[in-house]
């Protein structure tokens, strides 16, 4: 077990969707990551309620990282404007 693990905390990687290179500490659920989480983000000024799914796990050092893959069937939809990458 890791520091981290003993702390009861990991550190959640988001690679891909709209928390696209976010990172966020969570807390351990009974010793263990979650393998799914609903994270409230603003999108173009309303909130919407994006699933992810744990992808893998791995330790840095003596924290232990999570990769959460997006699961855009189970979010709200987020419309995507061209014009914004102007």
């Amino acid at each position: 077990m890791t520091d981290a693990q003993a702390g009861g905390q990991y550190v959640a990687e988001f690679i891909d969707g709209p928390l696209e290179g976010d990172f966020e500490r969570r807390a351990l659920v009974g010793g263990k990551p979650e393998k799914r989480v609903g994270m409230v983000a603003a999108v173009d000024g309303l909130e919407s309620l994006f699933w992810y799914d744990a992808v893998d796990e791995r330790s840095v050092g003596s924290e232990l990282r999570v990769r959460f893959r997006f699961d855009a069937d189970d979010s709200d939809p987020v419309e995507f404007d061209e014009d914004d990458n102007d």
